[in-house]
């Protein structure tokens, strides 16, 4: 009897053809990190339950449901020893890796122990046709890592990885006949050169001259470049605003790649804002197809030409990809396929994390513990890229020293330094509006979405302006666009702002007011005051100031606590020692919180709670309400093909640069009054705004919020 995988229309693939064609491409990926035996071998198995008459028939007829994912499980787990580690694999290999589950269960769906447990199809007939693969090499050698039991489940989940993307493939290729328009990009090793003839065009390696800008940035890009031939491991680039830490990041990732034939560089960046601008710069000089943007805000759907990027942006196939915080570690704790695609095309790569301060303190020991796996072993090399260095070493199992990239790191700071600190102690909010009235190019930034909406109400008019996530960002970036066309042309700009402009938002104010906040919040502000070294530092103050009252900033208030403490013994600014200690302490009193969901204990005892952990690891809090508001012409298009069409990626993608995110106490205040409506029946948690004068052309949504730190995703 012949058995098929698949069948389209008259075209057939056998089951040992898909099984051969999966256990080819799994084993190649996780060759990547020396375990092809492990890859080829759960690909040889996944499908085997595919071999019952059962299946046969509703493969022929569709008159019927079979499970033909649990078999492969069982066979493993009888077989035992080693191969007991593909159970989870191939047990969820569509349904996502489960949780180990307990005794009690019998035959239930959503657990291990209940799949192992289940009453299969008979699939026997396998054994005419494949041989199971001897596994020679263990998983992990258990003396050489600081705990074995993440270990083992992080290998689990790299192998599921493999997997899933060749049972993806191989299906793809057979029903599109091959066809799949799928464009892996360009080898690194031309990268590197098409870098080098960039750089080569642009001058950028002449300048020597160290009482320069450019002469500094140079001197930074030639060191991390020559860094690029260090053996594979953790580095940390400390390079001081506007010191060119993007190209120089670039160059360390392009060299280090090509010199021990690494397969891709993966930016991670919290704000989609800084990632959409690195981007671009990254695509003028490697090229458009080479790029990856993997965010909420892009889409790739809309033409025929993007085909390539949207398949891309499944397992992120191409050298360079560029996404946020967010995506990255939430992929690396999920449990469906679809997001654990791309997991196995992290190993072997140049991981560099910009702005590494911002991964949350109350997640930084799972975080941290992907990390340290991808970099040991699984081939990566980590950069973390930031001016204002968080102090990890504590947190790191292996006890990690980064080297650091930036040449004579101190004295670069020096250098670029452009502004200076003032303290102005504590004001009313009267007083603040006094001084910002006095200004002509001002920012300032305070810690609410409330109060920066108050100030501006207070001293709004020509040329002043307001910029928070109360703002869709489409309408966030039409402000910005006329702020820096008003600072071009020297004209008067008083903005009054959130957190959002503090990284990655190229603005240059004559000074700036910041309301206190943590020191690398207070830090990252001082870099949109003389961005460019157009005045001296006398002509360019940072005034840090409190105010009166109390105020309620949920997840910010241990990091303001901890810098009043650090001013009011001496600390200045200005000092790198001083972003040290602030570090450690707040890290040390961060210390019992930083995996408040619990998710390491998901992977404790060889009790892996694959499942459970992927509902807990969340690094954005969701108790937010999404509010997509129709105020242009394009959002009201989108709204009615949500509402017909329901629910889809591409649309949802799409209605993202029109929507905000607000919490549930400013949800209930906005519904109690019948400001919000819901969207869909078939989308939780997403809403119109329906009371359009709610929303303004200056300030965004009118409500009263107290939280001012932004939700990107």
């Amino acid at each position: 009897m012949d058995y098929f995988a698949h069948i389209d229309g008259e075209r057939k693939q056998s089951v040992l053809e898909h099984s051969e064609g999966v256990a080819r491409l799994a084993g190649m990926f996780a060759g990547e990190f020396g375990k092809y035996e492990w890859g080829y071998c759960s690909g040889l198995l996944h499908d085997i339950g595919k071999y019952s008459l059962r299946f046969q028939r509703r493969l022929q007829k569709g008159d019927v449901q079979v499970d033909h994912s649990t078999a492969g499980a069982q066979l493993c787990a009888a077989k035992g020893g080693y191969y007991s580690f593909l159970n989870y694999c191939i047990a969820g290999h569509h349904a996502g890796l489960p949780d180990c589950g307990s005794n009690t269960d019998n035959g239930g769906e959503s657990t291990l122990s209940g799949r192992l447990k289940k009453k299969v199809e008979d699939y026997q007939a396998y054994q005419t046709e494949i041989e199971v693969p001897q596994l020679h090499s263990a998983p992990i050698d258990p003396k050489a890592v600081p705990n074995p039991y993440f270990s083992l489940s992080f290998f689990m989940r790299m192998i599921y990885s493999c997997l899933v993307d060749a049972d993806f493939l191989d299906t793809e290729a057979f029903m599109k006949q091959g066809k799949t328009e799928r464009d892996p990009g360009t080898r690194i090793e031309e990268l590197y050169r098409k870098l080098d003839k960039y750089l080569e065009n642009k001058r950028w390696l002449e300048n020597k001259k160290p009482d320069t800008i450019n002469g500094r940035r140079s001197e930074i890009l030639r060191h991390c470049m020559d860094m690029g031939t260090q053996e594979k491991g953790m580095f940390r680039l400390t390079v001081p605003t506007g010191g060119g830490k993007t190209i120089a990041s670039l160059a360390f990732a392009l060299r280090h790649a090509a010199a021990h034939q690494m397969k891709r560089i993966i930016y991670v960046i919290p704000y989609t804002n800084i990632i959409e601008q690195n981007a671009q710069v990254f695509r003028e000089i490697l090229g458009e197809e080479n790029v990856l943007e993997s965010h909420c805000n892009i889409d790739y759907t809309s033409s025929e030409e993007l085909r390539p990027m949207q398949l891309a942006s499944e397992n992120w196939d191409k050298p360079v990809v560029v996404t946020t915080n967010v995506q990255f570690f939430e992929s690396l704790f999920a449990s469906k396929s679809s997001k654990c695609r791309k997991l196995h095309n992290i190993a072997n790569s140049v991981i560099i994390f910009d702005e590494a301060q911002m991964i949350p303190p109350e997640h930084l020991k799972p975080c941290l513990a992907v990390v340290e796996e991808l970099a040991a072993q699984y081939g990566s090399s980590v950069v973390l890229c930031t001016a204002t260095q968080p102090t990890f070493q504590n947190f790191f199992q292996r006890n990690w020293e980064p080297v650091e990239l930036c040449p004579c790191m101190e004295e670069q700071f020096r250098f670029f330094k452009r502004t200076r600190f003032e303290d102005i102690g504590t004001v009313t909010e009267e007083e603040l509006e006094e001084k910002l009235l006095k200004e002509t190019q001002a920012l300032c930034i305070v810690n609410t979405k409330k109060r920066a909406q108050r100030i501006y109400n207070a001293i709004k008019g020509d040329g002043v302006f307001h910029l928070s996530t109360t703002m869709y960002p489409k309408h966030r970036k039409r402000v910005l666009e006329q702020i820096r066309k008003r600072l071009e042309d020297g004209k008067k700009c008083i903005l009054i702002a959130t957190s959002l402009v503090e990284a990655g938002v190229d603005l240059d104010f004559r000074s700036v007011y910041r309301q206190l906040a943590g020191m690398d919040s207070m830090i990252q502000a001082a870099g949109r005051g003389n961005r460019n070294g157009d005045r001296s530092i006398e002509e360019s103050p940072v005034y840090i100031f409190r105010m009166e009252g109390k105020e309620f900033v949920p997840g910010q208030q241990m990091q303001i606590d901890t810098s009043k403490a650090l001013l009011l013994d001496g600390y200045q600014l200005e000092d790198l020692a001083t972003v040290d200690r602030y570090f450690q302490m707040l890290y040390q009193l961060k210390q019992d919180e930083m995996d408040k969901d619990g998710v390491m204990r998901c992977f404790e005892n060889q009790n892996y709670q694959f499942a459970s952990a992927a509902k807990k690891f969340h690094l954005i809090e969701e108790n937010t309400v999404t509010v997509f508001v129709k105020r242009e012409q394009e959002a009201a298009k989108l709204l009615g093909q949500i509402r017909s069409q329901g629910y889809s990626r591409t649309l949802m993608r799409q209605a993202g640069q029109y929507c905000i995110n607000i919490y549930d106490r400013d949800f209930e205040k906005l519904n109690g009054q019948g400001a919000l409506r819901p969207v869909s029946g078939d989308i939780e948690d997403f809403y119109e705004l329906v009371s359009e004068e709610l929303y303004t052309e200056e300030m965004g949504l009118k409500m009263d919020i107290e939280e001012g730190i932004g939700v990107f995703w």
